[in-house]
């Protein structure tokens, strides 16, 4: 496991730590050398055993954050409701085709001087179209392909959030590990400082030995403070994707498993898989239905109507014989029709909005090309770091060992005179800078694994293996594409 060295590397640091503070009773020479060195020998023992023993049961994995993150971001959720908006359209295209019926109501009071005529109407309407150039046929078309494109949409977006819980997940382990060599690097250069003011009181060292080793000190001392900033920085990503604070991690494996062999087979895949480029075919469907219904306003439109109407009049008032109130009466009409309108000339504007579609449709075939060409920059980025990261960890771990070796052979050769304390400062920096390079680099090999994963359109829950019911949209879009009336949503509200 590529990850063992530095997954606890807490516990070599409270080991060297506890060595530190036995042996901080300044020491001349030669004596000071072999506590220092029992001690770093003491301390690799104890991180040998430690890499070595299981981590804890509650230790959290990538792949258990992942599926929290699946189930609780708010963005991904807000992606959802999205697509349940985007669902609505395809009932609202098809009520194009339906029959209006309407009640109508009228009260009217006249007043002719001596005599009120009270006048009530009420009356039901019916409307049918029976053709409108098409249109809504192609509207119905084009809010289905809307369905298909924001299906896929959330596909992509599922994708990214998984993408950027991962990268959240491996920036909390590396950030963690790198604070955790920042604060082993203090403690070295804190025994430095103590070794040089102890070299310089039995006269075997300078006080610009004593400077240098505290300047080291105090850089130290920053570079902690702002690795644990960036610890609690990574923190707050996790903790906005993930849904929860993180605790223990379980340092991952590389996605190998997803992988293709080769780059070349990687673009074939995620040209043909990635969702993003199927969310913009689809828009090219929608944008062709939405010319053709554009062109459907300038054919004729013809439509039917009935009605049925009750009318009753009262007269009150008047003089002479006929003074009092009456009736006269209620009336009863039906009417049945066909209306047929043909556009002659609508000032431009329908064809303009023909145009202007058949504009939006090149639009949205170019924005095919365009999301292919992201998606070609993407696989190619992530597959060549990949690489990059796996040859980067084989040299930084070298690059530690050397470096490790050298700095044990620079204390002993300063210990002798033959070396200054800058030259161990300098040994040390090149450690703690290789260790922290080798972080970085197995930071990158992970995420540059699962950026190809997303790259290729495969980083989804079921490919993934997660735990977690995956959201099918399919179900809200089959419950209200045929509803004629109903104000509840499918979920009760």
């Amino acid at each position: 496991m590529i990850w063992g060295e530095f997954v606890l590397v807490g516990g070599n640091l409270g080991r060297y730590a506890a060595n530190s503070r036995a042996s901080s009773t300044p020491k001349p020479g030669g004596e000071w050398v072999v506590t220092f060195l029992r001690s770093r020998i003491v301390a690799a023992l104890a991180a040998t055993s430690i890499i070595l023993s299981p981590l804890p049961a509650g230790a959290e994995t990538i792949l258990g954050a992942l599926a929290k993150a699946y189930q609780n971001n708010s963005t991904l959720n807000s992606s959802r409701a999205n697509v349940r908006v985007t669902d609505e359209n395809v009932a609202i295209a098809k009520s194009g085709m339906r029959p209006r019926v309407s009640g109508t109501g009228t009260l009217q009071l006249e007043d002719r001087g001596s005599v009120e005529i009270r006048t009530g109407r009420f009356g039901i309407s019916l409307q049918q179209p029976i053709f409108d150039g098409f249109q809504t046929q192609n509207n119905v078309r084009a809010s289905e392909a809307q369905v298909r494109a924001a299906n896929e949409g959330l596909r992509n977006d599922e994708l990214n959030l998984l993408f950027d819980a991962a990268t959240a997940y491996m920036d909390v382990i590396r950030d963690r590990q790198i604070a955790a060599l920042r604060s082993e690097n203090l403690r070295f250069l804190e025994e430095q400082v103590r070794s040089a003011r102890s070299r310089l009181d039995v006269g075997e060292g300078t006080r610009t030995d004593v400077a240098q080793a505290e300047a080291s000190r105090q850089l130290a001392l920053a570079q902690l403070s702002a690795a644990r900033a960036q610890a609690a920085a990574s923190a707050a990503t996790y903790r906005q994707l993930v849904g929860e604070d993180p605790g223990t991690l379980q340092a991952p494996e590389p996605l190998a498993r997803l992988l293709p062999g080769g780059l070349d087979q990687a673009i074939t895949i995620a040209l043909s898989e990635h969702p993003a480029i199927a969310a913009r075919l689809h828009q090219v469907d929608a944008a062709a239905f939405t010319v053709k219904s554009a062109e459907g306003t300038l054919l004729p439109n013809l439509s039917a109507s009935a009605g049925v109407t009750t009318t009753r009049t009262d007269t009150w008032g008047g003089v002479g014989p006929t003074a009092g109130g009456g009736s006269d009466g209620t009336q009863n009409s039906a009417t049945v029709g066909l209306n047929l309108t043909i556009p002659i000339y609508q000032g431009g504007e329908a064809s303009a909005r023909v145009r202007q579609s058949k504009e939006s449709l090149g639009m949205a075939r170019i924005q095919v090309d365009v999301a292919r060409d992201q998606v070609r920059q993407a696989i190619t980025s992530a597959w060549t770091q990949y690489q990059a990261a796996q040859e980067a960890v084989a040299a930084n771990r070298e690059q530690v060992n050397a470096a490790q070796l050298a700095l044990s052979g620079v204390i002993e050769e300063r210990d002798v005179g033959q070396r200054t304390t800058l030259d161990v400062l300098n040994a040390q920096a090149d450690v703690i800078d290789a260790r922290v390079d080798l972080v970085n680099a197995q930071h990158t090999v992970v995420v540059a694994s699962y950026a190809i994963a997303s790259a290729l359109g495969r980083l989804s829950p079921s490919r993934l293996g997660l735990n977690v019911a995956t959201y099918d949209p399919q179900e809200h879009y089959n419950a209200v594409k045929d509803k004629w009336f109903g104000l509840r949503t499918p979920d009760g509200r």
